[in-house]
């Protein structure tokens, strides 16, 4: 095999290694790229001329020195400006690669930026037109009232109340989230133990309905997924068709519709007010391990432990785009969209968390650090945070904006971390496992603990502004935890 040149990808004519790199290099044009920046031009760490370890090649017997006008001194000229414009060039590569991270990086800030600025535009138009509604109906209400002039102190003292609501709604915690102080004074208030079969204990799944939080999603190791309603305390419906246990459920935001995924390598769609099953959609060959729900509701992704994620149409079934980190070759075990569908993550069996770009289905980010199979991940509302749980007894938070772990909550040895979910408003951040914890976001601070279930906790949700909570476990039951 021959050597090459890691800055000119040629055969150099005076092989030399570096050991900071271990990278092969022409000898003139590594001693000329020293003596410009003083540093390996793989990895910029230091590195000196005497450092260099000469290779030792046969080489052919070289003439003795030409005359300046000889043919071989013009040759020798063109070498070196040869090599001036491959360090040139090699420099420039290397530039260009740091202006595209730069740039992917101030992309997604721009992405997120435009998300709360049209947000905040909406509810803005929407102010405003209460506003101008209001003053409407002031002026119908003077205009028919008799030919009696409308009293100015009512009419000036309409408008602050208007102005108080329009800040009201611009909060970003919304005022019927339930506080803290009372979220800790939470404790059982009821508990259903006839959902899933007692022949094959154990409700693996959990998920509510986000326009309707009584309406209870569940999904069983008895193959069956049910739909229960809190307030009536029955079963709407019980969905049977999967051939292994139920692992992922999803509640439809806005249709009489929910999905469920299975060992069985299958995901279904099923029809609540039909109690049958309207689509089969067959995206993988091995365990689908993980389910989210685009945000235009339209679109499923998967994960499965053949180490494809998929995208697929929920009203076709049909299968839009599969991917595979080629690379890394592991089973993924969990995935989740980002709130604003352009992004999504995945865990994988090897304790990683890829950051994916949906449009361009290209793996964007990685995050390192947990141990063990990386077992649940949630996004936070405003889309700055991401939380993550693995079999090494920890939560780490994540800044996407940085791009690092800025938070790791350590928890009791040996402690399962199965669901991890924040509430609709980004305040609190539940964690499902050996028990169920409550914190609450940015101080990261452990606000209320439930011990109740006698097996482990398998998912966790929140209701409407947090004004209840519900949870799932091995031993079958549901339950319910407010004041």
């Amino acid at each position: 095999m021959s050597l090459v040149c890691a800055i000119s990808n040629e055969v150099p004519e005076h092989p030399c290694v570096s050991p900071v790199s271990n990278q092969v290099f022409e000898r003139r044009l590594i001693e000329k790229y020293i003596a410009e920046n003083g540093a390996d031009p793989m990895n910029g760490q230091p590195l000196s001329e005497e450092q260099l370890i000469d290779i030792k090649v046969s080489h052919p017997i070289r003439p003795k020195a030409p005359s300046s006008t000889s043919i071989p001194a013009i040759l020798k000229a063109l070498q070196d400006e040869w090599d001036a414009v491959m360090l040139h060039s090699f420099t420039l590569r290397q530039q260009l690669q740091t202006t595209r991270q730069e740039l992917s990086h101030a992309l997604y800030q721009h992405d997120a930026a435009c998300r709360v600025i049209a947000r905040l535009t909406k509810e803005v138009t929407a102010e405003c037109t209460i506003l101008i509604l209001l003053l409407i109906l002031c002026f119908i209400s003077q205009a028919g009232g008799a030919g009696e002039p409308m009293e100015v102190s009512e009419q000036v003292g309409m408008i602050p109340e208007i102005i108080q609501k329009v800040r009201d709604r611009g909060k970003t915690v919304p005022e019927e989230l339930v506080r803290t102080e009372d979220l800790s004074k939470y404790r059982q208030v009821a508990t259903h133990a006839g959902l899933h079969s007692a022949s094959v204990p154990g409700i693996l799944s959990l998920d509510l309905c986000p326009s309707d939080t009584n309406k209870v999603l569940t999904g069983g190791a008895d193959k069956n997924v049910v739909v229960f309603d809190k307030k009536e305390e029955q079963i709407i419906a019980t969905l049977k068709g999967h051939t292994k246990k139920v692992t992922s459920v999803i509640y439809h935001p806005s249709q009489s519709v929910v999905f469920s995924a299975s060992p069985d390598s299958t995901i279904r769609v099923w029809s609540v007010t039909g109690g049958n099953c309207v689509q089969v959609v067959r995206a993988h060959e091995a365990s689908v391990t993980g389910l989210s729900l685009h945000a235009t509701g339209d679109y499923l992704l998967s994960s499965s432990e053949d180490q494809y994620w998929a995208f697929s149409d929920i009203q076709t079934g049909r299968v839009l785009t599969k991917v595979t980190d080629e690379a890394a070759g592991c089973a993924l075990t969990c995935a989740q969209f980002h709130p604003d569908g352009l992004i999504f993550g995945t865990g994988t069996a090897d304790s990683q968390i890829k950051i994916w770009d949906l449009k361009e289905r290209t793996n964007v980010a990685n995050f390192p650090g947990h141990i063990g199979p990386v077992t649940s991940i949630a996004f936070s509302e405003n889309g700055y945070y991401l939380a993550t749980g693995a079999q090494d007894s920890s939560v780490k938070l994540w800044d996407l904006r940085k791009l690092k772990n800025f938070k790791t909550i350590t928890l009791d040895n040996n402690y399962e971390v199965k669901s991890l979910v924040f509430d609709q408003s980004g305040t609190y951040l539940a964690v499902g496992g050996t028990d169920i914890r409550v914190y609450i976001c940015k101080q990261w601070s452990e606000v209320l603990n439930f011990t109740e279930h006698t097996g482990v906790v398998t998912g966790v949700a929140f209701g409407e502004h947090a004004q209840f909570l519900t949870s799932t476990g091995m031993d079958r039951s549901l339950k319910f935890y407010s004041l």
